[in-house]
């Protein structure tokens, strides 16, 4: 007879809650150019298709629509903020200093 005894998972160390915001603030600070980046791109494809630049260098599909780019650019803000403010926020450790 075999008997199997099953841990439930134990408490988490402290330390790797600090890596994750660290990390998401990492991640936070990538985004907000990449949100950039896709804003010119939706600028540009304006541009291209109002003839006051030159040809857009994506002809068709999903990615040659300026909406597109607008929209990726917004969610990559989106989360970049989110990320920071997860990564600034108190663990609601309050020190007793009065």
């Amino acid at each position: 007879m075999q008997v199997r005894i099953r841990f439930g998972k134990g408490l988490q160390v402290g330390r790797a809650r600090r890596r994750n915001k660290r990390m998401a603030l990492a991640v936070s600070s990538l985004l907000t150019p990449g949100a950039f980046l896709a804003s010119v791109l939706a600028l540009w494809r304006i541009a291209a298709d109002l003839n006051w630049t030159g040809i857009f260098p994506i002809a068709s599909g999903m990615f040659s629509h300026w909406q597109v780019w607008m929209v990726i650019a917004v969610l990559l803000q989106v989360c970049s903020r989110l990320l920071a403010r997860y990564g600034k926020r108190d663990d609601g450790k309050r020190s007793m200093i009065a």
